[in-house]
């Protein structure tokens, strides 16, 4: 069973395909490796492609104690299956829970990322939302604690922003809910009472993404509403950020509409390895409508 070790020990599992500039794809809180199956077999053909699970989802290990959960771990986890196959330098596409890691990767560790595609990222962050965010956080953790994955499962599928999902591809969501119902309760407990609940707001860390200077492309569905404004931040605070919004689309873009979502990523690696993604300029960002002030 391939395996990496993250710094405290703990192993992660990973599977890859492909040869070529490696791309690392980090899983959302309802996902795991398979989620990404459109995309490695869409990039697998020009690209290296790996994607691992996160601690607290077999075959990754389950650590026990929730200290062991946390953002900051999350996003060392990144750096940790980098060093374990030897890659310098990668492309770090996340979504989700795996989107805020790729965030905080591409803060810490600026010089490991080719590139950033942050998806569906911004759950909790909006501070007039966030204790009603943390409430529901505890309660399903304590759904997920008591009932179990594969019950909470089915619940969890229908969120405001999976219907889409279910309303376009049944067959699709279908696999979807039969993967997540097969993640371990205690793994996702504790995953969402460590990393979830615990991690910072977006709109916390603005200082830190206005130097954020690694090509960066954010995406998000329209309907995915926890996600529209914190978008709109990271797109208008990281100066290297271009945004793409999915028309009528959820949550789980990866796998609600593959073919755009695989558009939009190759797009912009294409442009990223051109030398072609630039700064913003600044002369789109003087505040007037018409004028240009800067004259």
């Amino acid at each position: 069973m391939p395996l990496v070790t993250a710094d405290d020990g703990v192993k992660l599992y990973y599977e890859e395909t492909g040869t070529g500039t490696p791309i690392l794809f980090v899983h959302e809180f309802a996902g795991d490796h398979r989620s990404w199956e459109p995309q490695l077999r869409y990039f697998g053909r020009l690209y290296r492609c790996i994607a691992f699970n996160a601690r607290g989802y077999p075959p990754s290990e389950v650590p026990e104690s929730e200290d062991k959960y946390s953002q900051a771990r999350a996003r060392d986890d990144l750096r940790a299956v980098l060093d374990g196959l030897g890659i310098a330098q990668a492309h770090i596409v996340g979504l989700s829970m795996g989107g805020f890691a790729t965030l905080h990767f591409g803060l810490a560790y600026p010089d490991r990322a080719l590139s950033l595609v942050v998806a569906g990222c911004g759950y909790g962050a909006e501070p007039a939302r966030r204790q009603q965010f943390r409430e529901e956080v505890e309660r399903t953790a304590n759904a997920i604690a008591k009932d179990g994955m594969a019950r909470v499962s089915e619940s969890y599928a229908l969120g405001p922003a999976r219907v889409q999902f279910q309303n376009k591809d049944p067959r699709g969501w279908a696999e979807f809910v039969r993967q997540l119902a097969e993640h371990s309760s205690r793994g996702s407990a504790a995953t969402m009472r460590g990393v979830q609940a615990k991690r910072p707001s977006l709109y916390d860390l603005v200082g830190p993404m206005s130097e954020l200077r690694v090509p960066t492309l954010i995406l998000t569905g329209d309907e995915d509403e926890p996600c529209l404004d914190p978008a709109l931040l990271l797109k208008r605070t990281i100066p290297s950020a271009g945004l793409v919004v999915f028309p009528k689309s959820g949550h789980t873009i990866n796998l609600e509409e593959p073919d755009l979502f695989n558009e939009a990523c190759a797009r912009f690696f294409h442009q990223v390895e051109a030398g072609r993604w630039g700064m913003r300029d600044p002369r789109a960002s003087l505040g007037s409508i018409l004028e240009n002030r800067g004259s």
